[in-house]
């Protein structure tokens, strides 16, 4: 069975002096004031599509590599995973950097290391930003 997620962006003005807001559609209290200063200047306070999909590669790299864990017996107790989106004024979106800590007892660094690698190219959003660089540098806690 597939599931089918929404978003919702309703935007006012132009791209330079206009703004909005973007509301997941499954919970009325997640909604996000975006402006083109957020995203082109990095606005405090103010979200931008590019954090939106480092949250949606973040946790879809958590379930990838805490399922590739189990399934080498060596389940994680916690992962902390961060995905820095870059976007460039002029290029776009130019890569995605994970950045994941975790803590696998009984794991070696060089099975950690590779079941992280698989896990990257496993992801179901990392091979949705098939078009970037994805990046990844993990450790152990």
């Amino acid at each position: 069975m597939s599931v089918t997620s929404e978003a919702t962006t309703l935007w006012f003005g132009d791209l330079k002096s206009g703004s909005g807001t973007t509301s997941l559609d499954s919970s009325d209290a997640a909604e996000f004031p975006v402006t083109w200063a957020a995203r082109s200047v990095g606005e405090a306070g103010q979200t931008n599509p590019e954090e939106l999909l480092g949250a949606a590669h973040s946790a879809c790299y958590s379930m990838a590599f805490s399922n590739a864990l189990a399934g080498n017996g060596t389940p994680p107790e916690s992962l902390q995973v961060t995905a820095a989106v870059t976007f460039d004024p002029g290029e776009g979106i130019t890569g995605s950097h994970l950045l994941v800590s975790a803590k696998v007892p009984g794991i070696s660094d060089e099975d950690f290391q590779r079941l992280a690698e698989e896990a990257k190219g496993g992801c179901p959003v990392s091979r949705a930003l098939a078009g970037i660089p994805i990046t990844l540098e993990a450790s152990l806690a």
